[in-house]
């Protein structure tokens, strides 16, 4: 059977009439639990239980995978995910403080070294591509245990080197193999239960926030004091101290895609972007809204330093901490999420963020007030609008999570046009910019409604309930649709 054919019959059991994916109500979760083989292995390629990853390394008996027993989800796997993807995704944002030292150290302009973050960037783009996707393809576990040990072993030699050049290299596949968190996200949408499937992944989210938090302040202040390279050890010790975390945590759980090559793997990818409407829905919505919150931070620096403020670079630096609120909320974000529609949740979070806009446009660089409400309303409601985007999408089909994944990402992206118009025009026709986008995003949201058919493109039919409660009353034959397409994804694949 050909790549395209087993894809295919992936998508057709796993067709249902309204946000297939977000409406899942007790109902299913009881035709589920009657049959915990069919929802573990839907798409799995493996009945017989892995005793060792990679060949060689013992698998710990409680955490090898049983169809009868499936790992229980809670909330120490979910905090063990979260922890690794903030350490595993610092090493993206290490180097950018580090600038100056970097260009100090290798005796080379800091043009030079504006390279690092650039080619780290770049690696991490390139690993989205073509590494988050063999998620769909190989078990999971040691998938994440190698990754996590390459990007451990690599930070050695970022830590030792003494030559540019071998550090951009480093730097490169460093970012390359940083995809951890993308690989840990789907696998908890695998295994987190549909209730609570929205908050656990509002909790690896937040862990990626904190992680983007945590290696700017820390390798900020560590290099004023010492040497930028303990910043690089202290990264080793803490990625090894993940290596084991995982491997005593993390369950295993078998591959997915039975007949399905690498290459049609990334094919699938390309095919999906231009079949199905959520994703595409969702990609028109994410590339404006990433480009916004980008440009926010990008060009906070320029407005605390300019003449509004004359703040400096310390302080300037400390307005990042209040990205904190955005991971204090997150579990309160994936609740709410988890009794929405995710349509819904998107609705509010787009709507709050053009209230936020507003606010920017009209007064951002008058009170400094105003600043600190931007920048908490810009994280929790930003995050918000991701993680009920991703938990749609990561819901048409169980067996292209790590696709689907990868594609929304990809989609995340800056754009230096907000930094134009900020250096040329000033604060507030960038802050209109900015609403203008947002504002085009929430006519996208509106073209396609909340129970919009899985193929059609555009229109309302199904209705506006935004409630998932109403929905479980109205349509409790949604669950049963949902259920058997698990099923028929089993039936099809072993």
């Amino acid at each position: 059977m050909s790549d395209d054919k087993v894809l295919d019959q992936r998508d057709s059991a796993s067709t249902a009439e309204t946000l297939p994916v977000a409406i899942i109500t007790p109902i299913a979760s009881a035709v589920e639990s009657a049959k915990p083989q069919n929802r573990s292995q839907g798409t799995l390629t493996e009945n017989k239980t892995a005793t060792k990853d990679l060949g060689f390394l013992p698998i710990p008996k409680s955490l090898q995978y049983d169809p009868e027993h499936p790992a229980h989800f809670g909330w120490a796997m979910n905090a063990t995910f979260g922890i690794a993807s903030t350490f595993i995704v610092s090493n993206l944002y290490y180097c950018q403080p580090l600038l100056i030292q970097f260009a100090d150290t290798f005796n080379v302009t800091y043009h030079e070294a504006s390279n690092i973050p650039t080619l780290v960037q770049a690696g991490y783009a390139i690993g989205l591509l073509f590494i988050t996707p063999l998620g769909d393809l190989v078990r999971r576990r040691p998938l994440l245990l190698l990754l996590v040990a390459i990007t451990a072993s690599l930070t050695i030699g970022l830590a030792i080197t003494k030559s540019l050049v071998v550090f951009e290299a480093l730097s490169f596949l460093v970012g390359i193999a940083s995809v951890t968190p993308q690989v840990l996200m789907p696998l908890a949408a695998d295994l987190a239960p549909p209730e609570r499937r929205a908050s656990a992944l509002s909790i690896v989210l937040a862990g990626l926030l904190l992680g983007m938090l945590i290696a700017r302040v820390l390798s900020g202040v560590v290099a004023q004091f010492v040497s930028w390279r303990v910043v690089y050890f202290v990264a080793i010790g803490v990625q090894y101290a993940v290596l084991l975390m995982l491997y005593l945590m993390l369950p295993d759980y078998p591959a997915k895609n039975r007949g399905v090559t690498y290459w049609g793997i990334l094919c699938s990818m390309a095919r999906l972007t231009v079949t199905e409407p959520l994703l595409v829905q969702t990609i028109l919505i994410t590339i404006p809204s990433s480009a916004c919150f980008t440009n926010w931070w990008v060009t906070l620096t320029f407005l605390l330093g300019g003449p509004q403020y004359n703040y400096s670079t310390v302080v300037i630096g400390l307005f990042g901490l209040v990205g904190i609120v955005g991971v204090v909320m997150a579990p309160l974000i994936g609740r709410i999420i988890d009794h929405l529609v995710p349509w819904s949740a998107t609705l509010i979070a787009i709507v709050a963020l053009m209230i936020i806009r507003a606010i920017q446009t009209a007064a951002v660089g008058l009170n400094v007030a105003v600043v600190i409400i931007v920048c908490i309303g810009l994280d929790i409601f930003q995050q918000m609008q991701h993680v009920s985007l991703t938990t749609a999408v990561l819901g048409l089909d169980a067996s292209a999570r790590s696709r689907l994944n990868a594609v929304v990402l990809l989609s995340v992206i800056g754009t230096a046009v907000g930094s134009k118009v900020f250096t040329a025009h000033g604060w507030r026709p960038d802050a209109a910019l900015n609403l203008a986008w947002t504002a085009f995003a929430l006519l996208i949201l509106l073209v396609r409604g909340p129970h919009c058919p899985r193929y059609t493109w555009i229109g309302w039919k199904g209705g506006w309930e935004l409630r998932k409660s109403r929905i479980v009353k109205r349509e409790p034959a949604v669950a049963v649709v949902e259920s058997k397409a698990d099923e028929g994804e089993s039936q099809g694949a072993v």
